[in-house]
């Protein structure tokens, strides 16, 4: 059974190289179609009801070919690409509109610009996205053109128990990526809390070390049940990092130079769609590699 199309959002800059490089070694990885959006203004209204500037529409259209050819050209030869020039006011809101279209099954797309190198910005397409698209999206670092690594070689995934289960979406990007997955828990420490109440830490009232034990436990039953939903033979792996903050407990861990992190979707966003919450906003930020947001919800069997 052939995969779902991967559907990447294309713009004539670093962003758009960013993001089709991502996306091209995602779909060769999967072995799923590729199609490349570029969502173009719609038409301005002219004279009489229903009319549109027909001479702005054709220098629109031209331009969003001009954009397309420019990404044909940075695939070279790659086969099972589609090129789609799409209107619409809203580019991310646009994106999710070719994605339905396509029956695409992820949308990737690149940082805002004025991110740092290596990290994730999140600008206006992003953030029409990351609140309300149908499917997963997976954003691309600044930068990530300049050297995208010969595979996507491990699946991190930010696991925290609650209502909102990651299992299932992350099996399924393990398992069609044929990568192995970490399972790793997030553990900020309090504000203010002295150093001595840090890991490693002996005191039986340390906050950190119960939240870290706690955390374990977690993660070793979230590695059982994930365990039976992948292949034997992809490894699963669990850690605990702890920080000042989500970020700095983020950006504590090691990283392979294939490395994809996925986190989940806020319970409070509408089900079956992409919405990021305050925990998950703050990953994305930080994340220091590409990042995919899972959507709500358990996938459709």
């Amino acid at each position: 059974m052939t995969p779902a199309p991967v559907l990447v959002g294309y713009t004539a800059d670093e962003r758009g190289d960013d993001a089709l490089a991502l996306a091209d070694l995602y779909a060769r990885a999967t072995g799923a179609p590729l199609t490349v959006a570029n969502v173009r203004p719609p038409g301005w209204p002219a004279r009489g009801p229903g009319s549109v500037d027909a001479e702005w529409t054709a220098y629109l259209r031209e331009h969003s070919a001009e954009v397309l050819d420019l990404a044909a050209r940075r695939l070279g030869d790659r086969a099972d690409t589609d090129f789609v020039s799409h209107p619409h006011r809203g580019s991310g809101r646009g994106l999710a509109e070719a994605a339905r279209a396509a029956g695409a099954g992820l949308i990737v797309i690149g940082s805002a610009p004025g991110g740092p190198r290596g990290g994730v910005a999140v600008g206006s397409t992003a953030d029409q996205l990351l609140h309300g698209a149908p499917v997963p999206v997976l954003l691309a670092p600044v930068g990530f053109a300049d050297a995208p690594p010969p595979r996507l070689e491990r699946l991190t995934v930010a696991y925290r128990r609650g209502r909102e289960d990651p299992l299932p979406g992350a099996a399924d990007l393990a398992a069609a990526l044929d990568a192995p997955v970490r399972l790793v828990s997030l553990v900020p420490r309090p504000a203010g809390l002295p150093a001595r109440f840090r890991r490693g830490a002996q005191d039986a009232g340390d906050v950190v070390a119960r939240a870290l034990a706690a955390a374990e436990d977690d993660l070793a039953d979230a590695a059982a049940r994930l365990r039976d939903r992948l292949p034997a033979h992809l490894e699963i792996t669990t850690e605990t990092a702890e920080g000042a903050g989500i970020g700095a407990a983020l950006r504590s861990l090691a990283l392979l130079p294939g490395e994809l992190l996925a986190c989940q979707s806020s319970h409070d966003g509408p089900i079956r769609k992409v919405f990021l919450g305050e925990s998950s906003g703050k990953i994305v930020r930080a994340a220091p590699c590409p990042i995919v947001v899972l959507p709500r919800g358990n996938p459709p069997e």
